[in-house]
């Protein structure tokens, strides 16, 4: 990885955070639409994202990029062993638009099948945690590291739910909510993937768990693993598939919690008809 890689990663993400936040302040409000007939996006996702585009092609244009709003189709294109910037101009569209301050930019730079350097910024409230591999995780200019909680009935957990929702898919989300309910602390759902496993990396959540796109978690990956947190899946990574850029049955924890929440939410899908 090039030496400048995470300050510029850092300082064009600091830069379209203040974006985003200036679009959704100005008098003018904000422009949506909906992809696909179901899934929010804002004019400020677009254009925070073709200024992060455009500054990475500035400094790097050799390097790929793949970004949620302008290039989700490269996902299917070339590996993950050249120089590759996964993007997420605004992870929590829908928390954005309606004025919540749960939501980031977030940037991650991989190489050679794995992240290096990992971004994700929340205007709102002016907090950057970002981490590069083998250096610890940071929020701002402090050192975070995963909470100690080592009882699952004390655990505060993290999921989120797909905009696509039909039986089949529901099932087993609801069964997982439910034995979730049932033998943890509590559970919160905060509209913001990036952040939430942000939040496990610093000890505001003790787990989470979900199926993601792989813009929102990237950059979060690295930060958790660098902060002590054990970062895997609850069912097994499909043949061939890379298991860090894998995107279905994602869960992040301490290592103390990750084993007993990995049998927890194996047990809820074991309980499902065939």
């Amino acid at each position: 990885m090039h030496q400048s890689v995470p300050e510029f990663t850092r300082s064009i993400a600091l830069t379209a955070g203040a974006l985003i936040r200036e679009e959704r302040a100005a008098l003018a409000g904000l422009t949506t639409s909906f992809k696909g007939g179901t899934e929010l996006v804002t004019h400020a996702d677009v254009k925070a994202e073709q200024f992060i585009c455009a500054a990475i092609r500035e400094r790097f244009p050799d390097h790929r990029i793949l970004a949620e709003e302008s290039a989700p189709e490269l996902l299917g294109r070339g590996g993950f062993d050249e120089p590759l910037w996964i993007i997420d101009p605004i992870d929590g569209t829908v928390n954005y638009a309606h004025g919540h301050f749960q939501s980031a930019v977030s940037i991650a730079y991989a190489e050679n099948g794995r992240i290096e350097c990992g971004v994700v910024c929340n205007p709102f409230v002016d907090e950057l945690f970002h981490a590069v591999r083998g250096q610890g995780a940071w929020l701002n200019d402090t050192r975070i590291e995963v909470a100690r909680k080592t009882a699952l009935n004390r655990a505060l957990i993290a999921t989120g739910f797909p905009y696509i929702k039909n039986k089949s898919i529901l099932a087993p989300i609801v069964r997982r909510l439910a034995l979730v309910l049932e033998e943890c602390g509590d559970i919160r759902r905060l509209g913001a993937a990036s952040l939430d496993i942000c939040w496990v990396a610093m000890g505001r959540l003790d787990g989470y768990y979900e199926s993601l796109s792989i813009w929102d978690f990237a950059a979060a990956q690295l930060i958790a693993q660098e902060a002590g947190a054990q970062y895997g899946h609850f069912k097994p990574v499909p043949e061939g598939a890379s298991p860090v850029f894998h995107n279905e049955n994602i869960l992040v924890a301490n290592p103390t919690l990750f084993p007993l929440l990995h049998d927890l939410l194996q047990r809820a899908d074991a309980t499902l008809p065939d």
